[in-house]
């Protein structure tokens, strides 16, 4: 593959996410007014994108709770702070089995299996610009554990966003599920050219070394517009990895808590580190007007 770098690059920030990393870090924000103020923040900063969850204020797990996400897009819409607002529509495909000897029942503790409505309501409600779907099923991280995403459900899925307006995000973990987005195109289901975020080094789907990060990119049209993430340490590397490869970038407490060895980030300060690489690497920040017109967004109130 030519190099062939972005020079004009977006960033977005994956603010709170749905792991657990909220006894980790004080700087993880639970409340939909942390998630908002962590976005707006992470927005003044450079980022013109904000990837948001929600969480249960109290205990900061993982929440589908409409009331949670009205109130986390409120905020941010209110605000005098500009961001593209994307929306994860992840949730609601968990499964997490029994012991290998029994792996029926499923478990109650982490599994939480929605239809494609419920799992699509809260875009349908806020209407983000963009909002998130995970192209494939996956062993991810845990030993039981497994991301349910069936043909028959994104095809559903990607149907109700299309017809919303909403811009799905196709989470890539594998380049399988590129293959399966190609599809999703071809049929119709979702508009060409599409965006793509490849997801690196997440257990256990595509490893973050950079033969085969430069395997997914090649599986990406050339009309589409791809970012790029990868875990940890490795974060603001990707940075630079994604801008080489002609990409833009993801960086947020959702994939790294860190930043540097000891001392633990804020949102706001991940996107500042990446803006600096980015513009060290002589490539332009782009705000979300351009990012809007780049994807033909549209900015709307709630429903």
């Amino acid at each position: 593959m030519p190099l062939a770098m972005n020079r004009d690059v977006f960033i977005t920030c994956a603010v709170t996410g749905s792991g657990a990393t909220q006894e980790r870090s004080p700087h993880v924000p639970r409340s939909p007014e942390q998630i908002a103020n962590s976005a707006i923040a992470a927005a003044k900063a450079g980022a013109a994108v904000v990837h948001c969850h929600v969480r249960d204020p109290e205990t900061g797990a993982p929440s589908r709770r409409l009331d949670l996400y009205r109130e986390v897009t409120a905020r941010i819409r209110d605000s005098e702070t500009d961001v593209v607002l994307n929306l994860t529509a992840g949730m609601g495909g968990d499964l997490v089995f029994g012991p290998t000897e029994r792996p029926l029942p499923l478990s109650p503790q982490g599994t939480d299996m929605a239809g494609a409505a419920e799992r699509v309501a809260h875009v349908r409600q806020c209407r983000p610009e963009i909002c998130t779907l995970d192209c494939g099923t996956m062993n991810f991280a845990e030993a039981d554990y497994v991301m349910t995403n069936t043909p028959g459900m994104l095809v559903e899925m990607g149907r109700m966003m299309t017809e919303l307006g909403v811009m799905p995000e196709i989470e890539a973990f594998d380049t399988g599920h590129l293959w399966f987005a190609k599809e999703l195109v071809s049929q119709g289901v979702l508009r060409a050219p599409a965006m793509v975020q490849l997801c690196m080094g997440v257990p256990w789907g595509a490893p973050d070394d950079l033969n085969t990060f430069i395997a997914m990119v090649n599986n990406v049209p050339p009309d589409w517009t791809f970012s790029a993430f990868s875990l940890g340490r490795n974060q603001m590397g990707y940075v630079a990895a994604s801008v080489l490869a002609g990409g833009n970038v993801r960086v947020g407490l959702e994939d790294n808590l860190w930043l540097e060895k000891g001392v633990l980030a804020e949102n706001w300060q991940l996107v500042e580190r990446a803006v600096s690489i980015v513009e060290n690497m002589g490539a332009r920040v782009i705000g979300p007007d351009e990012v809007r017109t780049r994807l033909g967004l549209e900015k709307r109130a709630m429903a």
